[in-house]
């Protein structure tokens, strides 16, 4: 009589889904609490994107940064996130592998119709507990632009809006910039 093999013996589930996602088809692919989503912006989310990173990008370089929508593992989760920015010392955008929350200097969401739920609550929870200090979230169904900072394992300590599209918003140390929101 043969048996069954129980293969998943010694594989850690983690791992695993984490391993799967970097080799999935298409490179804008993410695991939100275990489940994976592939990625497909509108024009409409890539313009608001495309508006923030222009207004930080002089800023990005000379902290010596990268902005840019790279992955962030979030370990001992099943979440492994592509924001649609992200800024990270140029050092560690170096090498090809995923980065931790806590080494961005900021990370920038844009909610869309499918995501916005997640983008407005699951994200700045995860972002928050993983450290990320800074966290803009542009909310394009509600219009309105709000800043998260003070990190913690609770979630964010300090929330700036939500302040209606046309609202400058003040980025702090170490950008120290207003965002002009109106074009969003």
């Amino acid at each position: 009589m043969t048996t069954a093999h129980d293969y998943s013996e010694g594989i850690d589930p983690e791992h695993a889904l984490k391993y799967a996602i970097q080799r999935w088809h298409g490179d804008r692919s993410e695991i939100v609490e275990g489940i994976l989503t592939q990625l497909t912006p509108s024009w409409d989310h890539e313009r608001a994107a495309k508006l923030v990173r222009r207004q930080i990008e002089g800023r990005v370089d000379e902290l010596g940064c990268v902005e840019g929508s790279g992955n962030l593992d979030l370990p001992g989760s099943a979440n492994w996130y592509v924001p649609d920015i992200a800024v990270v010392p140029e050092d560690l955008a170096q090498g090809g592998s995923s980065l931790l929350p806590d080494q961005t200097l900021l990370i920038v969401e844009v909610t869309s119709k499918s995501n916005a739920e997640t983008d407005r609550v699951v994200k700045r929870k995860r972002y928050a507990e993983y450290g990320a200090p800074l966290y803009l979230l542009v909310d394009r169904l509600e219009k309105t632009v709000t800043l998260f900072g003070g990190p913690g394992r609770l979630g964010y300590t300090d929330v700036d809006g939500p302040h209606p599209f046309g609202t400058p918003v003040h980025l702090p140390a170490p950008f120290d910039l207003d965002l002009d929101t109106s074009g969003l």
